[in-house]
């Protein structure tokens, strides 16, 4: 299958999964959460669906569990909307690169008024 086929799929099944959780899925763990990233295997079998959810890491874990368990229901809705031979079988991952950057961004502002105090302090 061509690698173009499977970068159509994976965007597809970005769009229809965060539409299904948004507008269907009525489970209070699950929280405010953004569909990152699919990558589905060749094979069409299996599809990891990255997602990214603001909150406390209880909210994060409440929200994995949500949506693990949730897993047969949105591949069942997946698969009545995404015309595929087999509907591949949806594993949900937390994306900590989000998280990563933020982090890196507020080291760096540390880093800078850092440098501007020390400068202030050179200048004395």
């Amino acid at each position: 299958m061509g690698q173009g086929r499977i970068e159509r799929i994976n965007e597809q099944m970005k769009k229809e999964v965060g539409q299904i959780i948004h507008d269907e899925l009525n489970d209070p763990r699950v929280g405010f959460v953004t569909i990152t990233k699919v990558d589905v295997t060749a094979d069409l079998h299996q599809a990891r669906v990255y997602f990214s959810v603001l909150g406390t890491e209880k909210q994060k874990r409440d929200t994995q569990v949500g949506l693990s368990r949730s897993a047969g229901f949105i591949r069942k809705l997946v698969g009545q909307r995404v015309k595929l031979r087999y509907t591949p079988q949806i594993l949900f991952k937390a994306d900590e690169s989000a998280e990563y950057s933020i982090r890196i961004s507020e080291v760096l502002e540390q880093i800078k008024e850092k440098d501007k105090i020390n400068e202030r302090k050179k200048g004395n």
